[in-house]
Protein backbone atom coordinates (compact mmCIF):
# COMPACT_ATOMS: atom_id res chain seq x y z
CA UNK A 1 0.00 0.00 0.00
CA UNK A 2 1.56 3.64 -0.95
CA UNK A 3 0.22 5.64 1.54
CA UNK A 4 1.61 8.98 -0.18
CA UNK A 5 -0.27 7.76 -3.52
CA UNK A 6 -3.82 7.89 -0.84
CA UNK A 7 -2.98 10.96 0.07
CA UNK A 8 -2.02 12.46 -3.31
CA UNK A 9 -6.10 10.84 -3.56
CA UNK A 10 -7.60 12.94 -0.98
CA UNK A 11 -5.50 16.25 -1.80
CA UNK A 12 -5.51 16.63 -5.24
CA UNK A 13 -8.98 14.92 -6.67
CA UNK A 14 -12.08 16.57 -6.83
CA UNK A 15 -15.01 14.62 -4.90
CA UNK A 16 -17.28 13.56 -7.55
CA UNK A 17 -20.43 11.73 -5.39
CA UNK A 18 -21.56 8.09 -4.68
CA UNK A 19 -19.97 5.55 -3.56
CA UNK A 20 -16.27 5.72 -2.84
CA UNK A 21 -13.46 3.41 -0.98
CA UNK A 22 -10.27 4.23 1.58
CA UNK A 23 -8.15 2.30 -0.78
CA UNK A 24 -6.86 2.77 -3.78
CA UNK A 25 -7.34 0.06 -6.84
CA UNK A 26 -4.16 -1.60 -8.60
CA UNK A 27 -5.88 -4.01 -11.43
CA UNK A 28 -8.88 -6.66 -12.20
CA UNK A 29 -9.09 -10.15 -13.93
CA UNK A 30 -12.52 -11.75 -14.68
CA UNK A 31 -14.65 -11.03 -11.44
CA UNK A 32 -11.51 -9.93 -9.31
CA UNK A 33 -10.67 -6.50 -8.02
CA UNK A 34 -7.27 -5.94 -6.66
CA UNK A 35 -6.61 -3.23 -4.56
CA UNK A 36 -3.22 -1.41 -3.29
CA UNK A 37 -3.02 -4.05 -0.34
CA UNK A 38 -2.81 -6.47 -2.96
CA UNK A 39 -6.28 -7.99 -1.10
CA UNK A 40 -8.78 -9.54 -4.04
CA UNK A 41 -12.03 -8.36 -3.92
CA UNK A 42 -15.24 -10.12 -5.57
CA UNK A 43 -17.25 -7.46 -7.77
CA UNK A 44 -20.58 -7.87 -8.07
CA UNK A 45 -21.36 -5.16 -10.01
CA UNK A 46 -18.83 -5.65 -13.25
CA UNK A 47 -17.15 -2.18 -12.32
CA UNK A 48 -19.99 0.65 -12.70
CA UNK A 49 -22.27 -2.00 -14.87
CA UNK A 50 -19.74 -2.33 -17.78
CA UNK A 51 -17.50 -4.98 -17.81
CA UNK A 52 -20.31 -7.59 -18.81
CA UNK A 53 -17.58 -10.25 -20.37
CA UNK A 54 -14.86 -9.75 -17.18
CA UNK A 55 -12.75 -6.95 -16.33
CA UNK A 56 -9.25 -7.47 -18.73
CA UNK A 57 -10.53 -9.95 -20.68
CA UNK A 58 -7.71 -11.41 -22.95
CA UNK A 59 -10.33 -10.51 -26.60
CA UNK A 60 -10.25 -6.95 -25.16
CA UNK A 61 -6.64 -6.86 -24.30
CA UNK A 62 -5.89 -8.16 -28.21
CA UNK A 63 -8.31 -5.66 -29.77
CA UNK A 64 -6.51 -2.43 -27.89
CA UNK A 65 -2.90 -3.65 -29.10
CA UNK A 66 -4.41 -3.89 -32.59
CA UNK A 67 -5.51 -0.74 -32.48
CA UNK A 68 -2.18 0.53 -31.06
CA UNK A 69 -1.09 -0.76 -34.44
CA UNK A 70 -3.64 0.61 -36.66
CA UNK A 71 -5.00 3.98 -35.49
CA UNK A 72 -6.43 5.33 -31.64
CA UNK A 73 -8.14 8.28 -33.40
CA UNK A 74 -8.68 10.09 -36.55
CA UNK A 75 -10.22 13.22 -37.92
CA UNK A 76 -13.71 13.18 -37.20
CA UNK A 77 -14.87 13.00 -40.60
CA UNK A 78 -12.19 10.35 -41.32
CA UNK A 79 -14.84 7.00 -41.13
CA UNK A 80 -12.74 3.94 -40.03
CA UNK A 81 -13.04 0.44 -41.32
CA UNK A 82 -13.81 -0.68 -37.90
CA UNK A 83 -16.22 1.74 -37.28
CA UNK A 84 -18.17 0.78 -40.70
CA UNK A 85 -17.82 -2.80 -39.69
CA UNK A 86 -18.99 -2.56 -35.93
CA UNK A 87 -22.17 -0.20 -37.24
CA UNK A 88 -22.94 -3.41 -40.23
CA UNK A 89 -22.30 -6.25 -36.99
CA UNK A 90 -25.07 -4.34 -34.57
CA UNK A 91 -27.62 -3.42 -36.84
CA UNK A 92 -27.40 -7.11 -38.36
CA UNK A 93 -26.77 -9.02 -35.59
CA UNK A 94 -28.50 -7.23 -32.41
CA UNK A 95 -30.76 -4.60 -33.23
CA UNK A 96 -34.51 -5.15 -33.31
CA UNK A 97 -35.79 -5.15 -36.71
CA UNK A 98 -35.65 -1.45 -38.49
CA UNK A 99 -33.20 0.00 -36.35
CA UNK A 100 -30.18 0.24 -39.05
CA UNK A 101 -28.85 4.14 -38.03
CA UNK A 102 -25.62 4.40 -35.23
CA UNK A 103 -23.43 7.11 -34.30
CA UNK A 104 -20.58 5.85 -31.91
CA UNK A 105 -19.64 8.27 -29.25
CA UNK A 106 -17.95 7.64 -25.77
CA UNK A 107 -20.83 7.61 -22.99
CA UNK A 108 -24.74 6.68 -21.81
CA UNK A 109 -24.82 10.69 -21.44
CA UNK A 110 -23.99 11.16 -24.98
CA UNK A 111 -25.84 8.69 -26.48
CA UNK A 112 -28.94 10.21 -24.54
CA UNK A 113 -28.17 13.48 -25.91
CA UNK A 114 -28.17 12.20 -29.50
CA UNK A 115 -30.94 10.75 -29.07
CA UNK A 116 -33.23 13.50 -27.45
CA UNK A 117 -31.72 16.15 -30.27
CA UNK A 118 -32.73 13.60 -33.10
CA UNK A 119 -36.07 13.25 -31.37
CA UNK A 120 -36.57 16.82 -31.26
CA UNK A 121 -35.21 17.61 -34.73
CA UNK A 122 -37.45 14.95 -35.93
CA UNK A 123 -40.70 16.44 -34.48
CA UNK A 124 -39.84 19.71 -34.19
CA UNK A 125 -40.64 19.46 -30.30
CA UNK A 126 -39.11 20.22 -27.34
CA UNK A 127 -41.51 17.93 -24.64
CA UNK A 128 -40.12 14.78 -23.00
CA UNK A 129 -41.71 12.29 -21.17
CA UNK A 130 -39.74 10.98 -18.56
CA UNK A 131 -40.21 8.19 -15.75
CA UNK A 132 -39.44 8.16 -12.00
CA UNK A 133 -36.52 6.32 -11.06
CA UNK A 134 -34.77 7.23 -14.31
CA UNK A 135 -31.22 7.28 -14.67
CA UNK A 136 -29.70 8.73 -17.98
CA UNK A 137 -26.61 11.00 -17.62
CA UNK A 138 -25.23 14.09 -15.84
CA UNK A 139 -25.15 16.10 -18.84
CA UNK A 140 -27.00 19.18 -19.61
CA UNK A 141 -29.81 17.79 -20.87
CA UNK A 142 -29.82 14.25 -19.47
CA UNK A 143 -30.19 15.38 -15.97
CA UNK A 144 -33.22 16.71 -16.80
CA UNK A 145 -34.89 13.69 -17.43
CA UNK A 146 -32.89 11.58 -14.71
CA UNK A 147 -34.99 11.05 -11.69
CA UNK A 148 -33.41 8.49 -9.52
CA UNK A 149 -31.08 10.70 -7.52
CA UNK A 150 -30.73 14.36 -6.10
CA UNK A 151 -31.81 17.27 -8.31
CA UNK A 152 -31.03 20.34 -6.50
CA UNK A 153 -28.39 22.77 -6.94
CA UNK A 154 -27.73 22.80 -10.55
CA UNK A 155 -29.43 25.84 -11.66
CA UNK A 156 -32.71 26.33 -13.73
CA UNK A 157 -33.67 23.49 -16.11
CA UNK A 158 -35.06 23.71 -19.26
CA UNK A 159 -38.30 23.14 -19.68
CA UNK A 160 -40.82 20.57 -21.53
CA UNK A 161 -40.01 18.04 -19.07
CA UNK A 162 -43.05 15.81 -17.92
CA UNK A 163 -43.00 12.88 -15.39
CA UNK A 164 -44.93 9.51 -15.00
CA UNK A 165 -44.09 7.23 -12.01
CA UNK A 166 -42.36 3.88 -12.72
CA UNK A 167 -43.91 0.58 -12.85
CA UNK A 168 -43.16 -1.02 -9.33
CA UNK A 169 -43.94 -4.63 -9.10
CA UNK A 170 -43.08 -4.83 -5.47
CA UNK A 171 -44.25 -1.06 -4.15
CA UNK A 172 -47.71 -0.16 -6.71
CA UNK A 173 -48.25 2.84 -5.72
CA UNK A 174 -51.80 2.30 -6.04
CA UNK A 175 -53.97 0.39 -3.21
CA UNK A 176 -55.83 -2.25 -4.48
CA UNK A 177 -54.64 -3.00 -7.24
CA UNK A 178 -52.10 -5.39 -8.93
CA UNK A 179 -48.60 -3.92 -10.30
CA UNK A 180 -49.68 -4.05 -13.75
CA UNK A 181 -53.12 -2.46 -13.02
CA UNK A 182 -51.28 0.04 -10.64
CA UNK A 183 -48.73 0.67 -13.36
CA UNK A 184 -51.09 1.26 -15.82
CA UNK A 185 -53.36 3.13 -14.16
CA UNK A 186 -50.62 5.46 -13.29
CA UNK A 187 -49.83 5.68 -16.93
CA UNK A 188 -53.32 6.61 -17.80
CA UNK A 189 -53.57 9.50 -15.06
CA UNK A 190 -50.14 10.71 -16.24
CA UNK A 191 -50.76 10.99 -20.33
CA UNK A 192 -53.95 12.54 -19.29
CA UNK A 193 -51.93 15.47 -17.02
CA UNK A 194 -49.62 15.93 -19.49
CA UNK A 195 -52.31 16.23 -22.45
CA UNK A 196 -53.66 19.27 -20.44
CA UNK A 197 -50.32 20.73 -20.22
CA UNK A 198 -48.84 20.47 -23.30
CA UNK A 199 -48.27 22.85 -25.68
CA UNK A 200 -48.53 20.50 -28.84
CA UNK A 201 -44.65 20.67 -28.95
CA UNK A 202 -44.02 17.09 -28.24
CA UNK A 203 -40.95 15.10 -29.19
CA UNK A 204 -40.27 11.75 -26.95
CA UNK A 205 -40.81 9.22 -24.59
CA UNK A 206 -37.48 8.00 -22.86
CA UNK A 207 -37.39 4.76 -20.84
CA UNK A 208 -35.11 2.21 -19.43
CA UNK A 209 -36.25 -0.89 -20.08
CA UNK A 210 -35.15 -2.46 -16.95
CA UNK A 211 -34.95 0.48 -13.83
CA UNK A 212 -31.71 -0.29 -12.79
CA UNK A 213 -30.62 3.11 -10.45
CA UNK A 214 -34.51 3.16 -9.76
CA UNK A 215 -33.92 -0.52 -8.04
CA UNK A 216 -33.82 -2.83 -10.69
CA UNK A 217 -37.88 -2.44 -11.31
CA UNK A 218 -38.98 -4.55 -13.98
CA UNK A 219 -42.16 -2.89 -15.84
CA UNK A 220 -44.94 -5.08 -17.00
CA UNK A 221 -45.44 -6.35 -20.68
CA UNK A 222 -48.53 -4.36 -21.11
CA UNK A 223 -46.96 -1.42 -19.97
CA UNK A 224 -44.41 -0.95 -22.57
CA UNK A 225 -46.68 -1.80 -25.00
CA UNK A 226 -48.78 1.07 -23.82
CA UNK A 227 -45.90 3.07 -23.90
CA UNK A 228 -45.54 2.30 -27.70
CA UNK A 229 -49.40 3.28 -28.54
CA UNK A 230 -48.67 6.63 -26.36
CA UNK A 231 -45.63 7.62 -28.59
CA UNK A 232 -47.59 6.65 -31.30
CA UNK A 233 -50.84 7.90 -30.58
CA UNK A 234 -48.90 11.59 -29.84
CA UNK A 235 -46.48 11.76 -32.66
CA UNK A 236 -43.45 11.44 -30.36
CA UNK A 237 -40.32 9.43 -30.51
CA UNK A 238 -40.10 6.20 -28.44
CA UNK A 239 -36.32 5.53 -27.24
CA UNK A 240 -34.97 2.85 -25.15
CA UNK A 241 -32.11 3.64 -22.69
CA UNK A 242 -30.39 0.41 -22.76
CA UNK A 243 -27.34 1.24 -21.23
CA UNK A 244 -27.47 -1.49 -19.02
CA UNK A 245 -30.22 -3.97 -20.63
CA UNK A 246 -28.43 -4.45 -24.06
CA UNK A 247 -26.41 -7.08 -24.98
CA UNK A 248 -27.00 -9.88 -22.97
CA UNK A 249 -26.94 -8.72 -19.65
CA UNK A 250 -30.53 -9.46 -19.15
CA UNK A 251 -30.28 -12.80 -20.86
CA UNK A 252 -31.81 -10.94 -24.02
CA UNK A 253 -30.08 -9.37 -26.79
CA UNK A 254 -32.19 -6.08 -25.31
CA UNK A 255 -34.69 -5.04 -23.82
CA UNK A 256 -36.79 -4.54 -26.96
CA UNK A 257 -36.34 -7.72 -27.93
CA UNK A 258 -37.49 -9.34 -24.45
CA UNK A 259 -40.75 -6.86 -24.42
CA UNK A 260 -41.35 -7.11 -27.77
CA UNK A 261 -41.69 -3.76 -28.18
CA UNK A 262 -39.62 -1.48 -30.88
CA UNK A 263 -38.53 2.05 -30.36
CA UNK A 264 -37.56 4.83 -32.61
CA UNK A 265 -34.47 5.42 -31.18
CA UNK A 266 -32.11 3.09 -28.61
CA UNK A 267 -29.51 4.42 -27.06
CA UNK A 268 -26.62 1.78 -25.82
CA UNK A 269 -23.24 2.51 -23.65
CA UNK A 270 -21.81 0.15 -20.41
CA UNK A 271 -22.74 -3.30 -21.90
CA UNK A 272 -20.99 -2.33 -25.51
CA UNK A 273 -17.48 -1.32 -24.77
CA UNK A 274 -16.10 -3.67 -22.05
CA UNK A 275 -15.12 -1.38 -19.67
CA UNK A 276 -13.94 0.88 -22.53
CA UNK A 277 -16.03 4.31 -23.26
CA UNK A 278 -17.99 3.42 -26.28
CA UNK A 279 -21.90 4.40 -26.83
CA UNK A 280 -24.27 4.52 -29.74
CA UNK A 281 -27.41 5.57 -30.67
CA UNK A 282 -29.22 3.60 -32.83
CA UNK A 283 -32.39 4.71 -35.45
CA UNK A 284 -34.34 3.94 -38.20
CA UNK A 285 -33.11 5.13 -41.63
CA UNK A 286 -36.29 7.22 -42.29
CA UNK A 287 -35.67 9.32 -39.25
CA UNK A 288 -31.61 9.40 -39.91
CA UNK A 289 -32.40 10.79 -43.27
CA UNK A 290 -34.80 13.71 -42.17
CA UNK A 291 -32.38 15.03 -39.58
CA UNK A 292 -29.85 14.41 -41.72
CA UNK A 293 -31.71 16.77 -44.54
CA UNK A 294 -32.24 19.22 -41.63
CA UNK A 295 -29.19 20.18 -40.85
CA UNK A 296 -28.61 17.53 -38.05
CA UNK A 297 -25.18 17.90 -36.39
CA UNK A 298 -23.26 16.21 -33.08
CA UNK A 299 -19.77 16.01 -34.41
CA UNK A 300 -17.49 15.20 -31.13
CA UNK A 301 -13.86 14.99 -30.60
CA UNK A 302 -14.13 11.07 -30.45
CA UNK A 303 -16.94 10.69 -32.72
CA UNK A 304 -16.29 7.47 -34.70
CA UNK A 305 -12.74 6.16 -33.17
CA UNK A 306 -11.33 3.51 -34.01
CA UNK A 307 -9.80 2.77 -30.74
CA UNK A 308 -13.67 1.89 -28.71
CA UNK A 309 -14.95 0.54 -32.01
CA UNK A 310 -12.27 -2.15 -31.80
CA UNK A 311 -12.97 -3.31 -28.78
CA UNK A 312 -16.51 -3.46 -29.08
CA UNK A 313 -16.24 -5.93 -32.04
CA UNK A 314 -14.08 -7.74 -29.47
CA UNK A 315 -17.37 -7.36 -26.95
CA UNK A 316 -19.14 -8.93 -29.67
CA UNK A 317 -17.03 -11.90 -30.65
CA UNK A 318 -17.00 -12.41 -27.00
CA UNK A 319 -20.67 -12.60 -26.22
CA UNK A 320 -21.11 -14.87 -29.29
CA UNK A 321 -18.16 -17.38 -29.21
CA UNK A 322 -18.68 -17.67 -25.47
CA UNK A 323 -22.75 -18.07 -25.86
CA UNK A 324 -23.22 -15.11 -23.02
CA UNK A 325 -26.60 -14.11 -23.86
CA UNK A 326 -27.08 -17.89 -22.98
CA UNK A 327 -25.01 -18.09 -20.19
CA UNK A 328 -26.85 -14.56 -18.67
CA UNK A 329 -30.27 -16.76 -18.04
CA UNK A 330 -28.61 -20.07 -16.77
CA UNK A 331 -26.23 -18.79 -14.64
CA UNK A 332 -28.87 -15.69 -13.74
CA UNK A 333 -31.00 -18.41 -12.91
CA UNK A 334 -28.72 -20.41 -11.01
CA UNK A 335 -27.87 -16.47 -8.96
CA UNK A 336 -31.46 -15.84 -8.81
CA UNK A 337 -32.38 -19.44 -6.85
CA UNK A 338 -29.32 -18.67 -4.55
CA UNK A 339 -30.63 -15.14 -3.53
CA UNK A 340 -34.26 -16.82 -3.11
CA UNK A 341 -32.87 -19.36 -0.52
CA UNK A 342 -31.06 -16.82 1.28
CA UNK A 343 -34.76 -14.79 1.35
CA UNK A 344 -35.69 -17.71 3.60
CA UNK A 345 -33.15 -18.02 6.07
CA UNK A 346 -33.45 -13.82 6.12
CA UNK A 347 -36.29 -12.01 7.24
CA UNK A 348 -34.68 -8.68 5.95
CA UNK A 349 -34.58 -9.35 2.52
CA UNK A 350 -38.33 -8.40 1.11
CA UNK A 351 -38.03 -8.95 -2.52
CA UNK A 352 -35.84 -10.30 -4.77
CA UNK A 353 -36.30 -9.21 -8.47
CA UNK A 354 -34.69 -8.63 -12.10
CA UNK A 355 -33.89 -10.45 -15.41
CA UNK A 356 -31.02 -12.16 -16.16
CA UNK A 357 -27.91 -10.95 -14.96
CA UNK A 358 -29.52 -7.77 -13.59
CA UNK A 359 -31.21 -8.58 -10.07
CA UNK A 360 -32.36 -6.78 -7.18
CA UNK A 361 -32.33 -7.47 -3.59
CA UNK A 362 -34.79 -5.15 -1.39
CA UNK A 363 -33.96 -4.88 2.35
CA UNK A 364 -37.06 -4.37 4.54
CA UNK A 365 -37.21 -4.05 8.31
CA UNK A 366 -40.58 -5.45 8.15
CA UNK A 367 -42.11 -7.37 5.43
CA UNK A 368 -45.84 -6.48 6.26
CA UNK A 369 -45.14 -2.82 6.17
CA UNK A 370 -42.25 -2.80 3.38
CA UNK A 371 -40.27 0.02 5.40
CA UNK A 372 -36.85 0.33 3.81
CA UNK A 373 -33.91 -0.90 6.01
CA UNK A 374 -31.98 2.04 4.90
CA UNK A 375 -29.25 1.71 7.72
CA UNK A 376 -28.84 -2.18 7.69
CA UNK A 377 -28.16 -1.73 3.49
CA UNK A 378 -25.31 0.87 4.67
CA UNK A 379 -23.73 -1.69 7.06
CA UNK A 380 -24.14 -4.65 5.60
CA UNK A 381 -22.50 -3.30 2.08
CA UNK A 382 -19.54 -2.10 4.01
CA UNK A 383 -19.72 -5.34 5.66
CA UNK A 384 -19.54 -7.12 2.39
CA UNK A 385 -16.62 -5.14 1.17
CA UNK A 386 -14.57 -5.46 4.54
CA UNK A 387 -14.79 -9.65 3.66
CA UNK A 388 -13.65 -8.96 -0.11
CA UNK A 389 -17.53 -8.80 -1.91
CA UNK A 390 -17.78 -5.39 -3.89
CA UNK A 391 -21.91 -4.90 -4.06
CA UNK A 392 -23.83 -1.47 -5.22
CA UNK A 393 -26.95 -0.29 -3.18
CA UNK A 394 -29.05 2.49 -3.38
CA UNK A 395 -30.54 3.96 -0.60
CA UNK A 396 -33.35 6.25 -0.84
CA UNK A 397 -36.54 6.54 1.45
CA UNK A 398 -38.66 7.07 -1.47
CA UNK A 399 -37.05 3.67 -3.28
CA UNK A 400 -35.77 1.43 -0.72
CA UNK A 401 -32.61 -0.10 0.29
CA UNK A 402 -32.22 -2.02 -2.94
CA UNK A 403 -28.38 -3.90 -3.82
CA UNK A 404 -27.89 -4.36 -7.57
CA UNK A 405 -26.13 -7.25 -7.98
CA UNK A 406 -24.18 -7.24 -11.66
CA UNK A 407 -22.01 -9.47 -11.90
CA UNK A 408 -19.69 -10.23 -15.03
CA UNK A 409 -21.49 -12.76 -17.42
CA UNK A 410 -18.50 -14.81 -17.46
CA UNK A 411 -18.31 -15.38 -13.58
CA UNK A 412 -18.18 -18.58 -12.43
CA UNK A 413 -20.45 -20.54 -10.43
CA UNK A 414 -17.94 -20.88 -7.84
CA UNK A 415 -17.87 -17.62 -7.72
CA UNK A 416 -21.32 -16.94 -7.03
CA UNK A 417 -21.52 -19.16 -4.14
CA UNK A 418 -18.73 -17.46 -2.85
CA UNK A 419 -20.28 -13.74 -2.70
CA UNK A 420 -23.81 -15.77 -1.70
CA UNK A 421 -21.79 -17.12 1.25
CA UNK A 422 -20.38 -13.45 2.07
CA UNK A 423 -23.48 -11.89 1.53
CA UNK A 424 -24.78 -13.87 4.12
CA UNK A 425 -22.61 -13.79 6.38
CA UNK A 426 -22.27 -9.88 6.15
CA UNK A 427 -25.51 -9.64 6.79
CA UNK A 428 -26.24 -12.24 9.73
CA UNK A 429 -23.60 -10.30 11.50
CA UNK A 430 -25.31 -6.49 10.35
CA UNK A 431 -28.56 -7.78 11.87
CA UNK A 432 -27.42 -8.36 15.13
CA UNK A 433 -25.82 -5.51 14.99
CA UNK A 434 -28.83 -2.97 13.93
CA UNK A 435 -30.92 -5.33 16.81
CA UNK A 436 -28.51 -3.88 19.57
CA UNK A 437 -29.99 -0.77 21.93
CA UNK A 438 -26.34 1.37 21.64
CA UNK A 439 -27.02 1.19 17.23
CA UNK A 440 -30.72 1.63 17.52
CA UNK A 441 -30.41 4.93 19.35
CA UNK A 442 -27.90 6.15 18.01
CA UNK A 443 -29.30 5.41 14.00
Amino acid sequence: MDLELRNAAKEYLLRYGGDSFPNLFREARGAIVMDDGGREILDFTSGQMCATVGHNHPEIVKAIEEAGRRAYHLFSGMIPEVVARLAKQVATEWMPQGLTKSIFINTGAESNEAALRIAKMYTDGYEVLAVGGSWHGVTGGTSTVSFASDRKGYGVPPPGIFLFPEPHSYRPYIKGMSAEESALQCLEISLKMYDMASTGKRAAILMEPILSAGGVLVPPRSFMQALRKAADERGMLLIFDEAQTAFGRIGHRTGAEMFGVTPDIMSLSKTLGGGLPLAAAVTRPDIEQNVFEKGFSFYTSHVSDPLPATVGLAVLKVLNEERLVERSRETGAYLRNALLELQGRHEAIGDVRGEGMLLGIELVTDRETKEPALELGRITTEKCFEKGLSMNIKRRPERGSVWRIAPPLTISRQEIDRGIAILDEALTESLDIAARPSHRQSA
